[in-house]
């Protein structure tokens, strides 16, 4: 006995520190894997956006592999999303090269303190702060070198996690029958029906919500083109392009982009910035009570609260990903509350027609019985007729 008390106390010690070690060594993964690990998760998305397409084209063409269908829906969302941004990138293209031609002009302008930027520096007296500050100003320039190398290496990471979450999406709308049906395979019949039918809700929150905030931004950014474009505002194709970026971005995205679009269309003229300002108040307006609400509320159902609130601790929490993901996680997590909640009435509240518990049976229709006089001592008990 003192044995087996003496063992206790360090068995438990013993198991507390590795699950200790056990923790930080995964976090330390976590850390470590951290770029890997929000691919997957960026993937993992938009595979669940993807699969139902992929599930209904394959039972409406019913000769078609799982690999082809899946193939070819694939090859569809690459061809949209191609085309939208050609509609972005010819403009740009057009309007670099007229940039590059235009530079020297532009220096040559500027130098003299006419333009818009030469307007600026005389205002703001910068060209007397650039000349007393010039080799100050030629030795950040000469800095730039590792930004820059630094800058490409970001480019060329991004590259490859765009080609490695097209991968992993495929593959996982692939494998996603299999996976589910052996996930399923581990819980009982009930459980697993119940489980399907909350991860239908959830990726059909997902698909919603995905769909409908790209057609949204798209529609800022072709708005946005058309206004800066009659307005004269150069690089409008650019400026449209992170308009429409930024306005993925819940919450802080179109005011950003709004910013951006203001201030080009100020250097542009007076005349130009009002427009511009006059255009984001309205659409902003459209955007909030009209577009949202139409193609967001059928799938995302969340209160402006709510959204706010997962929008600020996501950032916190995981940065620009954790705005982007922010509002169908939330959407998620608020199905399944829904579901454990309904599930926990269900049992408290008794079926139709069942007794509730405590409740005294009534008593049978009918005569009732005669009573039993019990027989004193000395006595014969009374017959009953």
């Amino acid at each position: 006995m003192t044995t087996q008390s003496a063992r206790t106390p360090a068995r438990i010690t013993l198991t507390v520190i590795g699950l200790v070690l056990i923790t930080l060594l995964g976090l330390f993964l976590v850390y470590e894997t951290r770029r890997v690990l929000t691919w997957i998760v960026i993937a993992a998305f938009f595979a669940t956006a993807l699969h139902p397409a992929v599930t209904r084209f394959e039972r409406r063409v019913t000769w078609m592999r799982r690999w082809l269908s899946t193939l070819l829906v694939f090859l569809a969302v690459f061809l949209v999303l191609a085309g939208l941004a050609a509609l972005f990138v010819a403009p740009l293209i057009r309007e670099a090269s007229h940039f590059v031609d235009q530079l020297p002009a532009i220096i040559r302008d500027t130098r003299a303190g006419r333009g818009p930027l030469g307007g600026l520096l005389n205002r703001f007296h910068l060209r007397e702060y650039a000349e007393q500050h010039s080799e100050q100003i030629r030795d950040y320039l000469s800095g730039l070198g590792t930004p820059t190398l630094a800058f490409l290496r970001g480019a060329a990471t991004t590259v490859a996690g765009i080609l490695t979450i097209f991968v992993l999406s495929y593959l996982m709308v692939l494998q996603a029958p299999r996976l589910v049906d052996g996930f399923l395979s581990l819980f009982e019949p009930s459980r697993a029906e119940r489980i399907q039918r909350v991860g239908r809700e959830c990726a059909r929150t997902i698909t919603g919500y995905l769909t409908g905030n790209l057609l949204i931004s798209v529609i800022c950014g072709a708005l946005t083109y058309v206004v800066l474009l009659v307005m004269g505002v150069p690089f409008a194709g650019l400026i449209a392009l992170f308009v429409a970026i930024a306005d993925l971005i819940p919450l802080v995205g179109a005011t950003l982009g709004a910013v951006v679009a203001t201030l080009a269309a100020f250097f542009q003229s007076l005349t130009a910035g009002i427009v511009v300002i006059v255009f984001f108040i309205v659409y902003q307006q459209l955007e909030n009570h009209l577009l949202q609400p139409v193609i967001l509320s059928r799938t995302v159902q969340l209160d402006p609260l709510t959204v706010v609130v997962s929008i600020l601790i996501a950032t916190e929490l995981a940065g620009l990903l954790g705005a982007l993901l922010a509002i169908p996680v939330a959407a998620m997590i608020q199905i399944v509350v829904r579901d454990v909640w309904r599930e926990r009435r269900a049992r408290r509240t008794p079926p139709a027609g069942a007794e509730p518990p405590g409740a005294e049976s009534p008593e049978p229709a009918g005569p009732s019985p005669a009573p039993q006089v019990a027989a004193r001592p000395g006595r014969a008990a009374p017959r009953t007729p």
